[in-house]
């Protein structure tokens, strides 16, 4: 139920002209957020190298230029590698650019799983409250049943304010729930 709801969000953003989805593991396997992501048109997903602070000022430059990025970070623990561009850039865009610039991107990320493999420590970080306190224009939102990640997606992506979703998924959940 966790895994289609999260596959069910990911193809309605799909069918919306406006989306591109970017980042590692989006356009071929290797972590579970794949999966909810095989059925989706190859010509609205940009796959990248390991670069996740590359990879969120690019989602933030697509999104000054009119498009909704879905930037996906397998793990929150590569998030941190991006928190220059979260921090000092994206959630700080309206007030650098005296409201000039409004970038909505929905960061989708999620804390590694532990079974049925635990993949260590550096994997598993969930820096979730964190960053609540440090973001400032940024909703950060954990999803922790199934029942509230299409809503959770939808919303993210029809709000009209401008502000963006750290999105923040639970990788034991994808076959559990």
């Amino acid at each position: 139920m966790y895994f289609d709801e999260l596959k069910k969000s990911m193809d309605w953003l799909a069918q919306k002209s406006d989306t591109v989805f970017i980042g590692q593991a989006v356009a071929v396997p290797g972590t579970a957020m794949f999966g909810t992501l095989k059925d989706i048109s190859r010509t609205k997903i940009i796959e990248l190298p390991v670069a996740e602070e590359m990879q969120l000022g690019m989602s933030i430059g697509f999104a000054m230029d009119g498009k909704v990025p879905i930037s996906v970070y397998p793990r929150w623990n590569f998030l941190l590698l991006a928190v220059n561009q979260l921090v000092n850039h994206l959630d700080q865009m309206r007030m650098i650019s005296n409201s000039g610039y409004r970038p909505k991107v929905i960061i989708r990320t999620g804390i590694g799983s532990e079974r049925p493999l635990h993949p260590q420590h550096q994997h598993i970080g969930d820096f979730s409250e964190a960053f609540g306190l440090m973001l400032k224009n940024i909703n950060v939102i954990r999803l922790e049943e199934p029942d509230q990640i299409f809503e959770t997606y939808k919303n993210a992506y029809e709000r009209d304010d401008g502000q963006s979703s750290l999105i923040v998924e639970y990788g034991d959940y994808y076959n559990e729930k």
